[in-house]
């Protein structure tokens, strides 16, 4: 409830059920920590990865089985409720989509077709036909452009590498940069990428041993370079490393990573100076906590469990970093991708 005894709409999550098939809408009351149902939006198949325009007004939501396709969705202002505008054919079944800066383009990647892929995005903000397919090494995870939507970064988890591309922000064309690729560590597996709201650095999760890389950004070129790595797994783990998402706060002071083979999610301290992450401690989390998501006050994270069918609602120690269970809410089937956005 906000002072006058209104109820507060602003936090707004939105989390996509691979099993079930749907979009759930969520309202998060910042008091009570409560989760609130305020809409189920079936599409049917595997829906899977989400994404936000720029201007927050616009959900995209990717089927990743047949019929291959983008959902476009209008936000609404006031309640947050979806309203869909349209569907685009995708060239294979995509893992992670997400747009440039500008909102005119949907830039998307294939795990198992190794390529990736951008669409065009109309003024009315709807995912519009495909304009260019790149082939990748294997396992194409994710991709995203820098800060200055002059580049763009893509995961290859088989490959080793992370691909670096030129990036036009008017026509969408991507180009090998100089160089065009980045290796990392044999057997570690790069998946998703995060950028430092600074942008001089960005963190690399690596599915396969559980690693996070902080790679430095030089912003004229366009490349990055290792610069300092940690294990997101709990001290003294023995298990299989399957690590799933990451995500740093609004302000940029802490990073989380989530594990499904530990269950876990994974605090650190950044030090936007020195680009170093100091560990802060493991949470255990839903089952296979393969996607999550901060709030846009970076007062909560909420975590998907994909095998629990449940989201769970941690509240962050503002001081630490450290994440404190506070809910469980009940899903649909396979809960996996969460999007939050704050209503005007």
């Amino acid at each position: 409830m906000t002072g006058d005894g209104a109820v507060d709409l602003s936090t707004i999550a939105f989390v996509s059920g691979a099993g079930s098939g749907d979009v759930s809408v969520l309202r998060l009351d910042a008091t009570s920590s409560a989760l609130t149902p305020v809409q189920r939006v079936e599409l049917g198949g595997n829906v899977m990865p989400l994404a936000l325009s720029p201007d927050r007004r616009r959900l995209y939501a990717a089927r990743r089985s047949e019929p291959l396709a983008v959902a476009s969705f209008a936000i609404d202002a006031a309640s947050g409720e979806l309203a869909q505008l349209g569907e685009a054919p995708l060239p294979h079944s995509m893992a992670y989509i997400a747009t440039d800066r500008s909102g005119r383009h949907l830039l998307s990647a294939s795990y198992g077709g190794h390529l990736v892929a951008v669409n065009a995005i109309g003024a009315d903000g709807v995912v519009r036909e495909t304009t260019q397919v790149v082939p990748t090494g294997a396992n194409a995870h994710a991709i995203c452009t820098d800060p200055s939507n002059r580049f763009a970064f893509a995961t290859n988890l088989g490959a080793g590498v992370v691909q670096q591309f030129r990036f036009d922000a008017g026509s969408g064309h991507l180009a090998p940069n100089d160089p065009p690729q980045v290796e990392m560590r044999a057997g570690a597996g790069p998946r998703h990428l995060a950028w430092h709201p600074q942008g001089r650095f960005v963190a690399l999760l690596n599915e396969l041993d559980g690693s996070i890389d902080i790679l430095a950004f030089d912003a004229g070129r366009g490349t990055l370079s290792q610069h300092h790595t940690v294990s997101g797994l709990p001290p003294g783990f023995a298990g299989k490393a399957w690590a799933a998402d990451l995500h740093f706060t609004p302000d940029g002071r802490f990073l989380y990573s989530s594990d499904r083979g530990s269950n876990t999610l994974a605090a650190f301290a950044f030090d936007a100076a020195g680009g170093r992450l100091t560990r802060l401690g493991h949470t255990p989390a839903p089952a296979e906590p393969r996607g999550f998501n901060i709030s846009p006050d970076g007062r909560f994270l909420l975590a998907a469990g994909q095998a629990a069918d449940v989201v769970a609602v941690y509240r962050i120690d503002p001081p630490g970093g450290t994440l404190a269970l506070v809910g469980e809410h009940a899903m649909g089937h396979g809960p996996n991708w969460i999007e939050m956005v704050r209503l005007s």
